[in-house]
């Protein structure tokens, strides 16, 4: 499964006011702003969210930074589908990557699709 997405200083500003993490290289001005770590692994929160994915852990490898402009693209692979009490257990393989090809974020996470 696949998101992609454009980060924007929008984006940026608007998740450094949501979060608080207001570090200089996260501001917009004078050159291409950072993107936060967590700003881009939210990408693969998509692919989750389209699931109903309730995720019980998620594990990051932060590899490369992003920068406003960069386009990401979210991979998301199923690792293992298990029957649970409350539905399916699933856990993901997650690498992102620039417009580059390269990885710039690295995971994985566990977590159970309810039964409806």
């Amino acid at each position: 499964m696949r998101e992609r997405r454009t980060i924007t200083d929008e984006d940026i500003s608007a998740f450094a006011e949501l979060a608080g993490d207001r570090g200089r290289h996260h501001l917009p001005g004078g050159g291409r702003a950072m993107a936060h770590g967590l700003l881009t692994a939210s990408l693969a929160t998509k692919v989750g969210g389209r699931l109903d994915f309730i995720a019980r852990r998620m594990g990051w490898e932060f590899l490369r930074p992003v920068w406003s402009g960069d386009t990401i693209t979210a991979e998301v692979t199923v690792r293992a589908l298990y029957e649970a009490r409350s539905g399916t257990g699933v856990e993901f393989d997650i690498e992102i990557r620039n417009q580059d090809g390269e990885t710039v974020l690295r995971g994985d996470s566990t977590g159970l699709i309810r039964h409806r």
